[in-house]
């Protein structure tokens, strides 16, 4: 069997829990094949199921339902949500395939089963488990940056009214911390706020407002009720309909300017000529 070349290129540590020691050399021999699985333990009953899975701490069990004392479902029972692995349930028999699923089995295989049956098996676990890196480098990155806005928080409770030297916006699983120089201009979209930076894009959720409240107002401007610009990018004004002007960025972006908005602007420019 080989790897699917869209497999997960850190090692997943696999507990190969059975109590037929055949049924586990098995299972053994086939992650054999697989580069990016790692066996890292066995276990005979359900005890040792537990105890293998609070200490070594796999990423993924295959999981006998069948085996004295404790079956599997009392192994699932014992753990904490936290201590979970991906499970994939492995039996002789078909009555415990709907029970296995609502314990949020990723998989049930009914012995004897084939090589491409457990490479179906093993694909939807990998992709489990890249679900579930995703789930918690989300959750880090969102606590990573609100530990950075209360930063930014001053002993009252209020926020700086600038952005001081970066503004920091999560994007496609990372964290770019920007120059408030750097944005050009940000539109509203939807419940989020675009930053158009060096022809890219970010977004943050924001309200136009509170974004607005935190932008230095002798550089960030706003021309329309989803719209700021940094003047700093600003070529010049171009007349659009009657009475109303394009504001042209120096990339030749042309954005709207509202005529409520008209008036600020103008004499913001004047003040920088």
């Amino acid at each position: 069997m080989a790897t699917p070349a869209a497999a997960s290129a850190s090692q997943i540590r696999a507990l190969i829990v059975d109590d037929e020691p055949t049924a586990r050399r098995g299972v053994k021999l086939m992650l054999a094949q697989e580069s990016d699985v790692e066996v890292v333990g066995e276990a005979g009953d359900g005890t040792a199921a537990i105890k293998a899975i609070r200490k070594l701490r796999p990423d993924l069990v295959f999981l006998d339902v069948q085996m004295p004392e404790k079956d599997g479902f009392d192994v699932i029972k014992a753990l904490k949500p936290s201590e979970l692995p991906v499970t994939i349930f492995i039996t002789a028999y078909d009555a415990h395939a709907l029970r296995a699923f609502e314990v949020n089995a990723v998989d049930y295989l009914l012995k004897p089963f084939e090589d491409e049956r457990f490479a179906e098996a093993l694909g939807r676990a990998r992709e489990q488990l890249r679900s579930r890196s995703n789930n918690e480098l989300n959750s880090r990155i969102t606590k990573l940056l609100d530990q950075l806005g209360d930063a930014d928080t001053d002993e009252s409770g209020d926020t700086d009214g600038g952005l001081g030297d970066r503004i920091l916006i999560k994007s496609s699983g990372e964290i770019f911390f920007l120059k408030p120089e750097e944005i050009e201009w940000i539109e509203a979209e939807g419940d989020y706020m675009k930053f158009h930076v060096g022809g890219k894009t970010h977004l943050m959720r924001e309200t136009m407002g509170r974004l607005e409240a935190r932008l230095d107002p002798k550089r960030f401007v706003r021309i329309h009720r989803s719209t700021i610009v940094n003047l700093d990018c600003v070529r010049k004004l171009s007349p659009s309909f009657v009475g109303e002007y394009a504001v042209v960025l120096q990339d030749g972006t042309k954005l709207k300017l509202s005529r409520g908005y008209q008036e600020k602007l103008q004499s913001l420019l004047k003040n920088l000529i």
